[in-house]
């Protein structure tokens, strides 16, 4: 069996037709997007194992009804802290990433193929992926550890006097712009002993590449987890698309744009449930379920919806995926500075609408790294019948992947 990456990937799918059967017009088309092809340690880059691992651990210890990641986000902003990473600290992170097969060397070399690859590969579809690394002021950071940030997730580098209520306006304003305002605020505060944040902020805006005819779409009901339903707003179209199943679950394939991106649905069979979707899923599943999509004329109906996410990534998730020791006083991040530190916190905040035109998503991952020498902080737990996910269509990387359940 062939190596694979931590950072989330599939086989490439097959295209979904043009014409938009709801609509007189077909929507104007746009040539095909080039493939991604990305080589690590001389092999194809295609697994999918700690996107789909990071939403299975989330969706398992949340009692919410809507559950929306995005491991994109969530491993751009490890990665930059591996960095500072030794020994079982960086063991640990690495059996997270689920990446133990390769250096950090080469996690970095892939990031930055990866993000400068997702960038170009549809310009049609708005898309950004912004890295930023806050340090306090006076605070001794090595030079390496910067440099490889900056020049392979071109993160922006900024010291801070922490103490000024400036300093939390700015990283703040820093994540709000950089998801066009969908989530304005990813800390509430600085403590003394916080040292550093490294962040990540990626934003979505994708437009179907077959769009829904808004005449179509009228109040309809949405069944609940719980048995009750629900009216929304359900948009309609038949339209062909790719389209497979299996012993669990119904899947779809929407594209966006020139189908370089897409949005997969995947919907439990009658006799099935959301946790018996959610227990099937793999990376050996999604490549297999990838494989058989073929082109259907589906009559679809889908909810508009929108979801709002917090997670704290270090007081459950990370930790059962594998990540125990940077969250603690043994932590070793001597590759960032000389001061002894440990990861207080990494929070997550998703945010993504679904409507007629297309899909907007967005999300941040902060972590913060505070000195070891005082108590850390804890924050709060998060959220939860369709599973959804925004992907890159030739490298099949997962930028989002959720549950609705009350839309």
């Amino acid at each position: 069996m062939k190596k694979t990456f931590n950072i989330l990937m599939i086989v490439a799918l097959t295209t979904a037709c043009q014409y938009n059967k709801n609509n007189d017009e077909p929507n104007a088309p746009l040539p095909d997007a080039q493939p991604i092809v990305l080589q690590l340690a001389d092999k194809t880059v295609t697994d999918n194992a700690f996107a789909l691992d990071l939403f299975k651990t989330a969706y398992a210890g949340s009692n919410k009804p809507n559950v929306f990641v995005s491991p994109l986000s969530v491993s751009m902003a490890l990665n930059m802290t591996l960095n500072g990473a030794a020994g079982t600290t960086a063991e640990e992170m690495l059996v997270a990433l689920r990446a133990t097969d390769y250096t950090i060397d080469q996690i970095n070399e892939y990031s930055r193929s990866l993000r400068l690859a997702l960038l170009s590969v549809d310009p049609s579809t708005e898309i950004a992926i912004a890295n930023s690394i806050w340090c306090r002021e006076g605070f001794p950071v090595k030079p390496p550890f910067l440099n490889v940030n900056r020049n392979d997730y071109f993160a922006e580098v900024s010291t801070l006097d922490f103490s000024r209520p400036e300093a939390l306006t700015r990283i703040n304003g820093w994540c709000a712009t950089n998801t066009k305002d969908k989530i304005k605020e990813i800390i509430d505060g600085i403590p003394g002993n916080a040292m550093m944040y490294l962040i990540n902020a990626i934003y979505f805006k994708g437009i179907w590449a077959s769009k829904f005819n808004k005449n179509n779409t009228r109040t309809d009901d949405f069944h609940l987890d719980n048995g009750t339903a629900k009216r929304v707003e359900m948009m309609h179209q038949t339209q062909d698309f790719n389209y497979t199943e299996d012993e669990t679950a119904r899947y779809l394939e929407l594209p966006y744009g020139n189908r370089a991106f897409s949005m997969i649905l995947m919907l439990p069979k009658d006799e099935k449930t959301i946790d018996d979707l959610v227990s099937n899923l793999s990376s050996e599943q999604w490549t297999q379920m990838s494989k058989y999509l073929s082109n259907r004329t589906v009559n679809l109906s889908l909810p508009r919806f929108k979801i709002e996410c917090t997670y704290s990534l270090g007081q459950s998730i990370l930790p059962e995926m594998g990540m125990r020791v940077p969250f603690s006083s043994n932590a070793d991040f001597s590759g960032i500075s000389d001061i002894a530190l440990h990861i207080s916190f990494i929070i997550h905040k998703t945010f993504v609408e679904v409507n007629e035109e297309g899909t907007e998503a967005a999300a941040v991952t902060a972590t913060g790294m505070f000195t070891t020498s005082l108590s850390r902080e804890v924050d709060y737990v998060v959220n939860k019948p369709f599973l959804f996910a925004i992907r890159e269509k030739s490298t099949g990387v997962i930028l989002f992947i959720g549950k609705a359940g009350n839309v």
